[in-house]
């Protein structure tokens, strides 16, 4: 039998197979070309075992590979950037690892994750330090953490203050992943229809509303404050602040859906916070739903329903069908009766409370909704944030829109008299009116929105990017929260060829201003928001494009395409092995038939072929046909001697080598950090 046989039936190279066999005790050369039957035989039926041990020695070479690399890191101090939230691939792009090397590594972690799919810092920090690096923060990242630390640290002086403490309406958060239903649940429990008036049935604000649950023990009403947090990837900064001004926690999971990547999110919110929380398992009525299959998707996320010996209650609902909900507030209730001495507040004291909603109405002017959560506002209170009066208190609402006079603790109320909108998680101190002074409007507008400014993306800032193509836009929107979310989202966007550039941002509808700060062919977008009739004819005399959105994944997905159209295609270049060419027996016009042997690799037929001539590219082309004696192959392996057809203008000599390529173009993706 012919060594190359053999080693085809083996479906291994014949040159490693005349390496390996001397080593498991075959008499058989390296240069051997024929190998007699009987031993083939032996060859064959040991095989087997032969490949599983050199698989085994494989994978240990590469584990002391691995370790010594990790040693290596260490000793080197090597260091890795990480973002609060990357996809795997981009992760392993920072490491410098193969794709496949960092998923392994999550899955010894037991975190299964495709490529696309995000992981947050502490999960990217626990892989790299494991793997040898040092890790640091992203300084963007630090200073929101700064910034929030602050805003905590205020929260926690005023509340401080609190003496005549006593109960008060517990605050539930909701959270989960987008359309699981965390708003239907909330329709549900308070008769309304708010997700009617969503945008695809998608949050896109953090709204907060109150309702009447009569107690089971005692038979006595009792009031629950909610706060509904988005479910999309672009909030998570959103989500965050409602776990920091809740009590409780619902984490809804849909039975039909299980664990998705914002469950995973909201779980490390809920757990960071350090909040008591129930599981919601949701639309059970669904056709394919399966809550034993969440309940061991949790498990493996570290959440254990009581049955199991856990400590997280699970209630089984559906909101759609009004099924167990009163199981679910009875449960919210039980909770907040076993935290009870962290669920009080003192009401006499001047006002301290959360701004979890913001933006600009063109009849009322700025306009915020703050869940209290100490003292209680009344009207004509002075409105006092980061030591500085805003303006104070016109008209205050309830969740139903009805005017009140006053509100009390874990009370959320829309309020009009802002003269400049706060920022989303400002603290609101009614009892710090005497340090504070009144704002700079003007100072603060600018600040808020960059109207005298522009504003580039987080990846471009320490870049040369004069060589960069950009994507020029300014972004109006009708509230702050949404307007962070979107510039946080944009920030994300990193490439090296392309970049978007924020010219303008700010709350309302589209000015004539705005428009003035563009060229032609850039863009407006406005969230939930529209152009004034001058910005529109301006728009239109000046060919700038105007895109309205009220959906920020679509808005986000819709910049990602047009990002996509500024790059130049991505050549991806496959190398296959050469040929010396050792004889030429036919040269015709636009191609010839040559005859060598291949030294590396594998020739396959229709790849493309360079000419190299003492290492010098003198030019390439196609090979057409590949023959061995008389019979046409399709690919001929190392050692084999072969005559090709090669089309091309370029005139090949003997001696040459013919290396072996395929070349693959496709569009470039925008990668988010």
């Amino acid at each position: 039998m012919n060594v190359t046989e053999l080693a085809r039936k083996l479906r291994i190279n014949t040159v490693e197979l005349l390496e390996v066999l001397p080593k498991y005790g075959f008499d058989i050369g390296k240069k051997a070309i024929k190998i007699d039957d009987k031993t083939a035989e032996q060859v064959q039926r040991k095989w087997r075992f032969i490949k599983r041990d050199l698989e085994e020695k494989a994978r240990k070479e590469a584990e002391e590979h691995k370790q010594k690399e990790r040693e290596l890191r260490k000793e080197s101090g090597q260091t890795v950037e990480l973002a609060s939230l990357l996809p795997v691939k981009e992760f392993a792009e920072r490491l410098k690892l193969p794709l496949s090397q960092v998923i392994m590594e999550l899955m010894k972690n037991g975190i299964l994750a495709n490529q696309n799919q995000n992981i947050d810092y502490d999960t990217m920090a626990i892989i790299s330090e494991e793997l040898g690096f040092d890790v640091d923060k992203e300084g963007g990242i630090l200073q929101d953490e700064q910034k929030e630390d602050t805003r905590s640290q205020d929260l926690e002086a005023a509340l401080a203050q609190a003496k005549n403490l006593a109960s008060r309406p517990p605050v539930v958060v909701v959270m989960g992943h987008v359309d699981h239903g965390k708003t239907k649940l909330l329709d549900t429990i308070r008769h309304a229809h708010i997700m009617d008036t969503e945008a695809g049935g998608i949050t896109q604000h953090i709204g907060a509303y109150q309702t009447v649950w009569k107690d089971p023990k005692t038979g006595l009403e009792r009031e629950l404050s909610f706060i509904d947090t988005p479910g999309h990837e672009a909030f998570t900064m959103m989500r965050s602040r409602g776990a920091k001004v809740a009590d409780i926690a619902i984490l809804i999971v849909a039975a039909d859906d299980s664990v998705k990547p914002q469950t995973e999110e909201a779980i490390n919110i809920i757990k960071v916070a350090k909040l008591p929380f129930v599981v919601a398992i949701n639309k059970i009525d669904k056709e394919g739903a399966d809550p034993q299959k969440t309940r061991t998707d949790l498990s493996a996320k570290g959440v254990l329903c009581e049955e199991w010996g856990g400590s997280v209650p699970m209630v089984e609902i559906s909101a759609k069908q009004n099924t167990h909900i009163d199981k679910l507030l009875d449960v919210i209730l039980l909770i907040a009766d076993m935290n009870q001495e962290r669920i009080q507040a003192d009401a006499s004291l001047p006002a301290v409370g959360t701004v979890i909603e913001s933006h600009v109405d063109k009849g009322m002017g700025p306009v915020a909704t703050v869940l209290v959560q100490s003292g209680t506002l009344h009207k004509n209170d002075k409105l006092v944030v980061h030591k500085e009066i805003y303006g104070k208190v016109k008209a205050m609402k309830n969740y139903k829109g009805e005017v009140i006079d006053e509100a009390g603790p874990s009370v959320p109320v829309q309020i009009i008299g802002f003269k400049v909108a706060p920022g989303v998680g400002d603290v609101l101190d009614v009892g710090k009116e005497h340090e504070a002074q009144e704002i700079d409007i003007r100072k603060k507008k600018t600040q808020q929105t960059g109207a005298e400014h522009a504003t580039v993306s987080d990846s471009q800032e320490h870049d040369d990017h004069a060589s960069k193509k950009t994507l020029n836009l300014v972004i109006k929107a009708d509230v702050l929260g949404s307007l962070e979310a979107i510039v946080a989202s944009l920030g994300k966007i990193q490439h090296n060829e392309v970049a978007v550039k924020i010219v303008g941002k700010g709350l309302g509808n589209i000015t004539e201003d705005d428009v003035k700060k563009v060229r032609a062919g850039d863009y407006i977008i406005g969230f939930n928001v529209n152009p004034t009739a001058i910005a529109e004819d301006l728009m239109r005399e000046a060919d700038i494009h105007f895109l309205q959105y009220d959906i920020i994944y679509d808005l986000i997905n819709w910049v990602k395409e047009e990002l996509g159209k500024l790059l130049s295609d991505e050549k991806n270049i496959r190398e296959f092995g050469n040929m010396k060419v050792m004889a030429i027996f036919r040269k015709e016009k636009g191609s010839m038939i040559v005859g060598g042997k291949v030294e590396s690799g594998k020739l396959t037929k229709n790849v493309l072929a360079r000419v190299m001539r003492d290492g010098v590219n003198m030019g390439h082309g196609k090979i057409l046909e590949c023959k061995v004696g008389q019979a046409a192959v399709k690919e001929a392996g190392v050692g084999i001697e072969c005559g090709v057809k090669f089309e091309g203008s370029t005139r090949i000599e003997q001696g040459d080598v013919l290396e072996f390529y395929t070349e693959e173009t496709k569009a470039r993706e925008i990668q988010f950090k």
